[in-house]
């Protein structure tokens, strides 16, 4: 049988979803608790990649098991999960999905948002990135704009990515004020890593005038990562939203 696992993280301590050999990671966190409490093997494979100290307010993984559980004993397994686990995860919800359904390849749309907080506040710290003086909203939107024409985000890619292709459809992607906050929503089909902190540092540039938009047409044809904007910190970026098809748990 297989289940999806839907849960949020602060990935302040994490470094990332992934596993890693000398690294503590959401997913060997959460891994390591499931086979304690299910007495059996566990393999968890997860909608994306988050980089260290990348946020997710909504995340999902799946996994196989061979038991048959029922909604009141996966319930009770939600609530062991929050029980054990650190107060930086949280287990929403653990539910049958179809056998061929996949955590990664099955998701229609993922959404993140990035947090630049406009003033120095002890309270977002990890959860925003702190930039002082003036930047130009109305242009970055300009740039958000000519972003969603182009398809190949190769500009935006981290250098030694195992990628087969850098082609990505992005619906929308905007920049909104609130309060002290400037915050960047971006949607598409698929992400490269380090791609939303990369675009969003090159429309920084453009909002502070270290470029024009003419510039940024010729990062994004240049193909070289090179040529575009600084990653911005992690601690700014939240997974906010995974999208799957409407049949994804079949007939249950």
């Amino acid at each position: 049988m297989r289940y999806f696992i839907s849960l949020a993280y602060d990935g302040t301590h994490y470094h990332g979803w992934q596993a890693q050999k000398n690294a503590i990671s959401i997913q060997t966190v959460l891994s390591d608790a499931l086979c304690m409490m299910l007495k059996e093997s566990i393999s968890l494979t997860g909608c994306g990649r988050t980089d260290a100290g990348v946020h997710a307010r909504e995340y999902f993984a799946h996994l196989d098991l061979e038991r048959d559980l029922s909604l009141s004993q996966l319930n009770k397994l939600v609530f062991k999960l929050n029980s054990y686990l650190g107060k930086d995860i949280a287990i929403r919800r653990i539910f049958h999905v179809r056998n061929d359904a996949h955590a990664r390849f099955s998701a229609s749309l993922r959404t993140y948002k990035y947090y630049i907080s406009m003033e120095k506040d002890p309270f977002l710290v990890n959860k925003s990135y702190y930039h002082y003086g003036p930047i130009d909203i109305d242009m970055m939107n300009r740039g958000a704009e000519l972003i969603m024409k182009y398809s190949d985000f190769t500009s935006f890619s981290k250098v030694d990515s195992d990628t087969k292709t850098r082609i990505c459809k992005v619906s929308h992607a905007r920049w909104e004020r609130s309060e002290n906050l400037l915050i960047f929503t971006i949607s598409a089909d698929r992400f490269l890593r380090n791609m939303v902190r990369a675009i969003v540092g090159t429309l920084l540039d453009l909002g502070t005038g270290k470029m024009s938009l003419r510039d940024l047409k010729l990062v994004i044809e240049a193909k070289n990562r090179s040529d575009a904007g600084d990653s911005v910190p992690a601690g700014g970026l939240f997974l906010e939203r995974v999208v799957y098809p409407d049949d994804i748990t079949g007939d249950r």
